[in-house]
């Protein structure tokens, strides 16, 4: 049976997007407060995580992931993988979250933020090392943490001054993050600037204690926030801790608690009720208009 040309140009335009289109690099040269760093971005895909990482990333970078011109709808949203803030697990807190959004209409951007250098080929491995000790791992991680939020804020600003090149609408760019990631994401929504503020934030298990301001801002945007209760790395008290903080401050919040599935689920598939975490955000994001086409 053929297809017509009409019928196959339709079917392109409406097939949802899942390979990155672009990969920008969001600084010029040398990322500022890293001038020195000399060692280079690698991937792992032989780890205890079961899953494939990226690691030592020295040049912060967006992969883009636009939808259809069918369905796009002028949102936008920054995904930040976690991974102890010594890998990024890109695929199930990056990149399956960018396809599964760009299925919705919204334009995604998966950020690899700098890391801490590993000193090995399995950063897995050195992370799992130190992951017990709370206090270890936060010390090596502090000189990395501001230079990821950095990132993250220097990606908002990205997207928004480019947003007309991608389709976007300005005030409807979000970030989210898991984990380190949500340390990224909740950093943004905590210190942004006008040119860099989120018109939505989006922390799914984030480790919250590595900030040093968690004020909540006067013009706070919504937020959407999950974990579950058997986190293993005790996290979930700390999303419980950001919506609450949120209500106190009168600003729009929705949290869902999990009873199991563990630290790390992002788009994993477990057999248990976080498997439809990300339904839920994409019902959030329809309630608050974010899937509505706009100009």
């Amino acid at each position: 049976m053929q297809i017509s040309a009409k019928l196959t140009c339709l079917f392109l335009l409406c097939a949802p997007v899942v390979e990155a289109q672009q990969v920008i690099r969001l600084y010029p040269g040398k990322a500022p407060g890293s001038e020195s760093w000399t060692w280079s971005q690698q991937e792992n895909d032989n780890n205890a995580f079961n899953t494939r990482v990226v690691y030592n990333v020295v040049n912060p970078t967006l992969m883009v992931y636009r939808p259809a011109p069918a369905v796009a709808n002028g949102t936008a949203v920054v995904i930040c993988p976690g991974g102890g803030f010594h890998t990024l697990s890109i695929d199930s807190e990056g990149i399956d979250v960018a396809k599964y959004l760009t299925a919705k209409g919204v334009t995604a951007f998966v950020l690899s933020y700098r890391l801490v250098h590993s000193l090995t080929i399995d950063p897995v491995a050195e992370l799992m090392a130190t992951m017990g000790d709370r206090e270890k791992l936060d010390a090596q991680n502090a000189s990395v943490v501001p230079l990821a939020i950095a990132d993250g804020h220097k990606a908002m600003a990205y997207v928004r001054e480019h947003a007309g090149e991608f389709g976007v609408n300005p005030a409807r760019i979000g970030i989210m993050g898991f984990s380190a990631g949500g340390t990224v994401a909740a950093g943004v929504g905590f210190s942004y600037t006008v040119p860099n503020r989120p018109a939505f934030l989006a922390p799914i298990y984030a480790y919250v204690s590595a900030l040093s301001n968690t004020k909540v801002p006067v013009d706070a945007p919504p937020l959407f926030a999950v974990a579950a209760t058997n986190d293993q790395l005790g996290l979930a008290p700390q999303s419980v801790k950001l919506y609450t903080d949120w209500l106190a401050a009168g600003k729009d919040a929705e949290l869902h608690m999990y009873t199991k599935g563990g630290h790390g689920f992002g788009m994993r598939k477990q057999n248990l009720p976080t498997d439809a975490w990300i339904d839920r955000f994409g019902e959030w994001l329809g309630l608050q208009g974010f899937l509505t086409k706009t100009p």
